[in-house]
């Protein structure tokens, strides 16, 4: 299957862009309240936390709801060429969700809690059933799902506005185990605790049920296409999304952070659209041509390169690494990001100038092709 270029390179600032959320994570060893906590100092209050504010406003939940927005345009893209090899729907795309399940299981063990491939791994299969259906029953499946994600965040917001000033328990617990234990006792610790992290992966289905099925959409309307016809999609969905969601998201402003949530789950993933419209805008008019190609070499690697990039701040923060995480500057989280992904692009585009596939995508290639499947194995590029 040809690659579409600017999928590649929408996916190369999605990985990136979860990777400035999470650094914060990483950054403050697991301490959620001191990332969206409602009982963080005003934005105003320091340089240090305005820093933090801005980047937050720029990234938090943006890039994450554009890559589970192309997850679903690539899934529709090989729903796509099953109908047109005369192959069963959906077929070993379910396999390709197995695997997918299996990766984001040992990323969560090995790596990082807060995983989120998991998660998209269920998703896939759920819509996989769906998005060989009519139009008309996906809009249906699109409206139940993102009125029951709307329905349960906003009654998340409004408990926590009743409670303001209330704290996570148990970030003490975390924060000393990232500073000061072995990477072992972080996996024992993580499995013990897999009810907890992955509460979240759970929570969030309904969300990702109405992106995939978004991107699918948008993917059968031609918004990825290369012709005057597709230029003029993106720009009206740009105009949409940033004319929507820039308001929404300056709710984060709000002090005491009750709206933390509401801001990443909901107003997000509407800023989401207005991002995807600039990216495609920077491309067409070619002058960061460069640029834009080391994103989409990190695009065609997203799978090792967003397990790479976790690692990395592993290593830089907790205490069995370089141990520089708990309390850094804004400004040295914010560095610590464009120095990850510097690296990235280094190794995507080295790694790509001998190899075809990325380490990660060549052993799922490898596994997707199974005996029984090669008659009907499909790109398995996320």
């Amino acid at each position: 299957m040809k690659r579409i270029v600017l999928l590649d390179i929408l996916r190369g600032f999605a990985i990136i862009g979860t990777l400035g959320t999470n650094i914060w994570i990483f950054a403050y060893l697991g301490d959620l309240n001191l990332v969206f906590g409602n009982t963080l100092e005003p934005w105003w209050s320091s340089g240090d936390r305005l820093l933090q504010t801005v980047m937050l406003l720029l990234v938090n939940g943006k890039f994450l709801g554009m890559l589970t927005l192309l997850f679903g345009a690539g899934m529709e893209l090989k729903h796509q060429k099953a109908v047109r090899d005369g192959y069963r729907w959906p077929g070993v795309y379910i396999w390709s969700c197995a695997l997918l399940l299996l990766d984001g299981l040992l990323h969560y063990i090995f790596v990082m809690e807060y995983d989120v491939l998991m998660s998209y791994a269920i998703t896939g299969m759920i819509v996989s059933m769906i998005i060989h259906r009519s139009r008309r029953f996906i809009l249906i499946m699109m409206g139940i799902a993102g009125s029951i994600h709307v329905i349960g965040v906003t009654g998340i917001t409004a408990l926590l506005a009743f409670e303001s000033g209330s704290t996570l328990n148990g970030m003490d617990t975390i924060t000393q185990l990232y500073a000061s234990s072995t990477w072992w006792e972080q996996v024992i610790f993580r499995l013990n605790n897999f009810v907890f992290f992955r509460a979240e992966s759970i929570a969030i289905i309904p969300l990702n049920i109405f992106l995939f099925l978004l991107g699918a959409l948008l993917m059968r309307t031609g918004l990825f296409s290369n012709d005057e016809s597709g230029r003029l999609k993106r720009k009206k969905l740009m105009i949409a999304g940033l004319a929507a969601g820039i308001p929404l998201n300056l709710l984060l402003l709000i002090p005491g952070g009750i709206m933390d949530i509401w801001v990443r789950y909901i107003s997000a993933p509407v800023l989401t659209l207005g991002y995807l419209g600039i990216i495609a805008y920077g491309l067409e008019i070619g002058r960061f041509s460069r640029l834009f190609k080391r994103f989409g070499e990190i695009g065609e690697m997203a799978l090792s390169c967003y397990i790479l990039q976790n690692i990395m701040a592993s290593v830089l923060f907790y205490g069995w690494g370089l141990g520089v995480g708990g309390h850094p500057s804004s400004l040295f989280i914010l560095l610590s990001w464009l120095g990850i992904c510097l690296l990235l692009m280094l190794f995507s585009h080295f790694w790509l100038r001998k190899y075809p596939l990325g380490p990660v995508e060549w052993l799922w290639r490898k596994l997707s092709i199974s005996p029984a499947s090669r008659r009907t194995s499909q790109d398995t590029s996320i």
